[in-house]
């Protein structure tokens, strides 16, 4: 079994003055490990981060690379937009565009985006005009993230529509789910959406839909297995649930890559990579 894997699968806790410390080991000692330092601010960071009706975005969560996709004409190629007022963030319009060329070269092309990143505000009023049943109170909609778009066809309504065949069938190839399926509105409280996508990234999108997960259920299984191992693409991954509950010190061994992301709800999840 990998080394990292099982010194994540044995956390030892120990204390500090900063706060608690994680040590991601199998030895007594750090060597050949790098600290990486983790503040309790990072739980409500990230890719991963729940946002729904019970749990809301806190300010910290907003993507901070939001732009009016309008004025990136390199970032909307092979695609439309329902108007000049789409946001997203950076990062995930040119995720979003990579996956888009890929469709095309499928020979599926009339892809358009009807809606990205809402303010805080722009949510409030949102819900007050259409009400709880067609809108989330400000904070607790994904659209205030940043990392979610409504995808829509130029020829015919989602769900009948060539590009949302497509989408629900490659999407997870990009690091983009179907963030509201059809047979899980119990557990995400949302009737289906096959148009509202949720960029997630990879490794976690692939697992997803292996596992026919929502993110509700991801995350709850990632508090359950604490750690987990994937090989995908070349590429070996562990991903570990390390509840944080104030700044807190994890040891990750040199050489391997890595990413953090919080739950929005009281830990983050490590991805490393070599």
């Amino acid at each position: 079994m990998k080394k990292w894997f099982l010194a994540l699968a044995l956390l030892l806790l120990t204390s500090c003055e900063q706060g608690r410390e994680i040590v991601i080991r199998e030895t007594n000692d750090h060597a050949g490990n790098i600290p990486v330092k983790v503040t309790e601010e990072q739980v409500y960071q990230g890719d991963l981060l729940l946002v729904n009706k019970e749990y809301s975005l806190h300010k910290v969560g907003i993507q901070p690379d939001i732009v009016n996709l309008y004025g990136y004409k390199e970032l909307t190629q092979g695609y439309a937009l329902l108007d000049h007022t789409i946001r997203l963030s950076q990062r995930v319009a040119r995720e979003f565009s990579v996956m888009i060329g890929a469709a095309e070269g499928d020979g599926v092309r009339h892809f358009m985006i009807s809606s990205g990143y809402r303010s805080l505000d722009e949510q409030d009023r949102l819900y007050q005009e259409k009400g709880a049943d067609y809108a989330l109170p400000s904070g607790h909609s994904e659209h205030n993230l940043g990392l979610s778009l409504d995808i829509g066809s130029t020829e015919m309504e989602m769900n009948r529509a060539a590009e949302g065949k497509w989408l629900e069938k490659n999407a997870w190839k990009y690091g983009f789910i179907l963030r509201y399926p059809k047979d899980k509105t119990d557990i995400t409280g949302i009737q289906y959406e096959p148009w509202h996508f949720r960029y997630v990234g990879l490794p976690h999108s692939l697992i997803m839909k292996d596992k026919n997960f929502t993110l509700e259920e991801y995350l709850d299984y990632l508090k359950t297995k604490r750690t987990i191992s994937i090989e995908t693409g070349g590429k070996s991954y562990e991903i570990s649930y390390v509840p944080i509950a104030k700044d807190t010190v994890i040891y990750i061994l040199e050489g391997r890559r890595y990413s953090l992301s919080g739950d929005n709800i009281g830990g983050v999840i490590v991805t490393t990579s070599r």
